[in-house]
């Protein structure tokens, strides 16, 4: 190895970062630029893999016949990625309040689509109607007010003018149906509807389930409803909705087979062209493992085929017009084999994410034309009713008016059997832990790293005592790891190999690389200490956009079956052996600290590498199942493992590194507290059980350096 000849330089003129550039680190390295998007570009190329898999398939179909097998094979991934149903249990629909309006009249609506989930509505009649027609079921996008708002009513009024009966219901986490209501702030005490749907679909993924089927349930339930009505004819139902409406109709005309014609708004694109643009949307909106089982967008549509579909574009909408123009050709395929091309089309006109009056008409126009109830297709205004009047129970929200369920407490009820079978499983370690941690690395979608290219040694720093290495380490993929490593100074009386320390921070590998900071300290003691940003921290940090949650990466990979925490435990191993590869560190005594939310990633990589020697987790999240068993959290989802629920928890992989050493200092709870002693108890007791004196839980402010001391048995 070569070394460079010490110099005065102080931490002040340094600059550590390894993929930029800027003053001292040299010119921005043009293969490495935008570290910020490096994750999502990852999982991005891993969706895409499986999209192209799907994309072979769809090339092979040629006949009817092909088209039907594939239509039937979509059924049951559907029925896999949005169920398992609940049983159809009774609507108990009232009605709250009936509105007389100068043609039609409202019915104020409550039904339960699930036993005490409440869902309330507005059920629309227009005047002088007799026998059975035709009717709309209308679900709606992220809108606070719902369908009370100006834009939905005047698509609701314009269709019950026009003679169809509409049903509008309020979406879980918007206008009645708040899921995590605060009654004395009147507010979601997680903030607006599209993170109530993320907050609700991380404890749904957790457990396995997606929170898609509780919004495709209850508009299979609304319909229940309308055939239920005089007025209806079960034979002319329709389903429309944008944005949001759009996911909801889309699902709801791919599962039910009652709705003779749908018509999606807003939504349609392509998974591809989605991720290349503004990436995934809300938790409804991500089909959990759907492109890995060979499901995207086009595929709500064709399963439907020949049945009247229309797909409702603008050409400036933030969903990728170029994937719904592309999504549009093929489903045109399906409907042409299948022999009714005139069942299918794509509108479009110039505008943002919306309605307009182009596309308004066209819908119009399609309802009248396929559930047969022809007329004038102009759109008029009309006056809007208010909010007030729209209100359908007595205090204007389920949660207080009725005590209705939530889907936070009906997941936390049915996730209890899979904690319960967690606990028997528990009860013979020497079996439960080898399946824990081999569930553990499919459901994380962790894979062995292979050998790869070389890495990229940057240069280095002088420092006292020691220097600082940067280098890039080659990841999974295309990615890069940018990497510190500091290494003490050779002197005649010390040996050539030291033991070695992987250290991973959430706040990025400088955080504690300061002068005088915790990774100088384990320095001086004699260690090598391999500092990297694994994806998602640090340098590859993921700037988050257009004000949602900071949950993307996390639904992007489990699209693909893969995670975050995962991949970074890949790519700890992979720091792993670029340390062991080192002629200045002893391969048998190297092991990790991890701080914050990076610990669930190293928790996994030691449970997956032995050769990690030992592990200290500082303020990591102590396990998976307190997220799901309160309504409340505050975790990074890119720690989370989608289903991880089902087959094993964090405690489960920290009882199979025994008889390795571990220390745990101040493990955090679900709101990224410390844990208190009965909380750490129950979640880890079987676990120091089981270890005995290899583990130590600290609930103090401890001594790093004497923390790892112990664990490498200093």
């Amino acid at each position: 190895m070569i070394l460079l000849l010490p110099v005065a330089a102080t931490s002040a003129a340094e600059n550590l970062t390894v993929l930029g550039g800027g003053s001292d680190g040299g010119p921005q390295w043009i293969d490495w630029s935008d570290p910020g998007l490096m994750l999502v570009h990852h999982l991005n190329d891993l969706t895409r893999q499986c999209l192209t898999a799907r994309e072979a398939e769809i090339a092979e179909l040629q006949t009817a016949q092909d088209w039907q097998q594939r239509q039937a094979k979509v059924r049951r991934r559907l029925d896999e990625i949005l169920g398992p149903w609940p049983d159809r249990s009774p609507l108990n629909a009232r009605v709250t309040g009936v509105i007389q309006k100068d043609g039609y009249r409202v019915e104020k609506i409550v039904f339960q689509s699930m036993p005490n989930f409440f869902v309330t509505g507005a059920l629309f009649i227009p005047e002088g109607h007799s026998g059975r027609g035709p009717a709309i079921l209308d679900v709606i996008g992220h809108s606070a007010q719902a369908f009370r708002r100006d834009l939905y009513q005047n698509v609701i009024l314009n269709l019950v003018h026009k003679g169809f009966v509409v049903f509008a219901i309020d979406p879980l986490g918007q206008g009645e149906r708040l899921q995590y209501f605060d009654a004395e702030s009147g507010k979601s005490t997680v903030g607006g509807s599209t993170r109530e749907h993320s907050h609700a679909g991380i404890q749904c993924f957790l457990s396995g389930r997606s929170i898609a089927r509780y919004f495709t349930w209850d508009g299979i339930r609304a319909i229940d409803y309308l055939l239920s009505r005089p007025e209806v004819d079960p034979q002319r139902i329709g389903v429309t909705g944008l944005s949001g409406g759009g996911t909801q109709s889309s699902y709801i005309g791919a599962v039910d087979p009652r709705v003779a014609a749908v018509a999606p708004t807003g939504f349609i694109t392509s998974i591809s062209r989605l991720l290349g643009s503004i990436g995934p949307q809300d938790a409804e909106q991500v089909f959990y493992r759907g492109p890995l089982l060979g499901i995207d967008h086009a595929d709500l549509l064709e399963v439907r085929a020949p049945k009247p579909t229309l797909q409702v574009t603008t050409t400036r909408d933030f969903f990728s017009i170029q994937g719904a123009r592309e999504t549009a050709a093929e489903v045109r395929q399906a409907f042409e084999v299948l022999g009714h091309p005139e069942h299918f089309d794509q509108v479009e006109d110039d505008y943002e994410h919306g309605f307009t009056k182009q596309n308004n008409e066209a819908t119009y126009a399609f309802f009248q034309r396929f559930l047969q109830l022809p007329g004038s297709a102009e759109e008029t205004a009309y006056p809007f009713l208010t909010e007030a009047e729209l209100t359908v129970t007595e205090t204007g929200q389920v949660s207080t008016a009725l005590n209705s369920e939530t889907v936070f407490t009906i997941n936390r009820r049915e996730t209890q059997p899979l904690r319960k079978q967690l606990d028997e499983g528990r009860q013979d370690l020497a079996q439960h832990l080898p399946q824990a941690v081999a569930a553990a690395k499919r459901l994380s979608g962790f894979r062995t790293p292979q050998s790869t290219a070389a890495p990229v040694f940057r240069g280095q720093y002088q420092r006292d005592g020691y220097r600082v290495e940067k280098w890039g380490l080659p990841g999974e993929g295309q990615t890069v790891i940018p990497t510190l490593v500091f290494v003490p100074d050779e002197t005649a009386a010390q040996a050539i190999e030291r033991p070695a320390i992987i250290y991973a921070h959430d706040q990025g590998k400088t955080a504690d690389a300061d002068v005088g900071g915790a990774i100088e300290q384990l320095v001086h003691s004699g260690y090598i200490v391999a500092a990297p940003d694994l994806l998602g921290y640090g340098e590859t940090r993921y700037r988050f956009t257009r004000g949602h949650a900071p949950v993307q990466p996390f639904f992007n990979a489990l699209m693909s079956g893969r995670s975050v925490a995962g991949i970074n435990a890949g790519d700890a191993v992979r720091v792993l052996k670029f340390l062991q590869d080192r002629d200045d560190v002893k391969p048998d005594q190297i092991g990790a600290v991890a701080v914050g939310d990076v610990g669930p990633a190293l928790l996994h990589a030691a449970a997956f590498e032995s050769s990690i020697q030992w592990l200290v987790l500082e303020e990591s999240l102590m396990d998976y199942q307190s997220v799901v068993m309160h309504p409340l959290y505050d975790v990074n989802a890119n720690s989370l493992v989608a289903a991880a629920l089902t087959a094993y928890d964090l405690p489960d992989l920290l009882a199979s590194v025994a008889p390795r050493r571990v220390a745990v200092l101040q493990p955090s709870n679900h709101l990224g507290t410390a844990a208190n002693k009965d909380a750490i108890t129950a979640s880890l007791g079987f676990v120091q059980r089981h270890s005995k004196d290899q583990l130590r839980i600290e609930t103090q402010a401890s001594d790093l350096e004497q923390l790892v001391n112990w664990c490498a048995q200093r």
